[in-house]
């Protein structure tokens, strides 16, 4: 990673310039990679102060922020300092739906100890502001700003809300309390489970990607996304997935993964089943159910005693019920939140 900006230099973030800024607060531009380790402990504070206590490295900031795929990281990350200390940091970027809408995220990270008020709502508008300044040449026919909340930060909410933004959809992160087998999950008939090789890695992306189409919100792909995919830190541990295989097409797959530093800053043993997928021509025959069984097994040899997995509330092929099935139960809420951009 090439170093950017001499620590000791301050540029301010682009949208703020002009701005009166409450007494000792800076917005500036990010300098990479020094902002990487206060980027990554806010995050995770900041999540898990919404309800969400999963994790990233380190490592996977890096990875994520030095090779975007929706946003130009030199122009679109704001760092947020209160008195010289890093509080919170914010981003922008655009996502191009499958339905054609383009959706121009605004995702503020801050400090729940600093509190919200009164920087949470300058950094909103602040980001808000620098989106419409980047969507003003998109001849897209529908434009959308979108923020995300959960249901442990209602201050968050209502400074949301006061900016003009409306719920629009929930999701649930889901735990199962211990790996236990589940009964009555085969695999359905003509399938089998392959160990996966380099020459799946395509195969296997691809169809995931095919069958996310369905989902509420699913966005176009980009390079940076199949690379991601292929390196990713902690995620591509390709002997924890499940493919289920109907000869040489990929039916659908769970692609479990563990946090060993998640795992050490809550002091719990947790795998997570996620990205879990079947292509349309081999649903309604339990092939998630079957594979989310088998991914049990794994996880239990790694030392694992617990599962998690994120849920759309409203997914159209009804994965929320599937869960339920499986074991899991609701343990947080969070919301996306929409605002049209005209």
């Amino acid at each position: 990673m090439a170093r950017g900006r001499a620590s000791g230099a301050i540029e301010t973030f682009s949208a703020a310039r002009g701005i009166a800024l409450p007494k000792g607060v800076v917005i500036r531009h990010i300098r990479r990679p020094d902002d990487y380790a206060d980027m990554n402990r806010m995050a995770n504070a900041a999540r898990a102060a919404i309800g969400e206590d999963f994790t990233t490295t380190e490592a996977q900031m890096a990875a994520y922020y030095d090779s975007p795929g929706r946003f130009v990281t030199d122009r679109d990350v704001a760092i947020v300092e209160l008195d010289g200390r890093f509080v919170g940091y914010a981003r922008t970027g655009l996502n191009e739906e499958v339905t054609g809408l383009h959706v121009y995220e605004v995702v503020p990270l801050l400090d729940p100890a600093v509190g919200s008020d009164p920087i949470y709502p300058l950094i909103l508008s602040i980001l808000e502001a620098h989106a419409r300044a980047i969507a003003v040449d998109d001849a897209a026919p529908e434009k959308t700003l979108e923020t995300f909340g959960g249901d442990s930060a209602p201050e968050l909410e209502r400074h949301v809300l006061a900016a003009g933004f409306a719920p629009v959809r929930h999701s649930y992160s889901m735990v199962r309390p211990h790996l236990d087998d589940l009964p009555d999950a085969p695999l359905p008939e003509g399938l089998e489970i392959r160990e996966v090789r380099p020459e799946h890695l395509r195969p296997i992306y691809d169809a995931a990607v095919e069958a996310f189409r369905d989902a509420w919100g699913a966005t176009e792909e980009t390079e940076a996304d199949w690379q991601r995919f292929l390196t990713d830190p902690i995620e591509s541990d390709s002997s924890l997935w499940r493919i289920a295989w109907d000869g040489d097409e990929v039916a659908g797959q769970v692609r479990a993964y563990i946090s060993p530093e998640e795992n050490a800053r809550f002091g719990r043993l947790r795998g997570y089943t996620e990205s879990i997928s079947v292509r349309r021509p081999w649903r309604r025959r339990g092939l998630a159910r079957a594979l989310i069984a088998a991914s049990f097994p794994l996880l239990r040899a790694r030392g694992m005693t617990e599962a998690a997995l994120g849920v759309d509330t409203e997914n159209v092929t009804g994965a929320l019920r599937v869960y339920e099935g499986c074991g899991f139960v609701p343990v947080s809420r969070q919301t996306t939140y929409r605002k049209p951009l005209d």
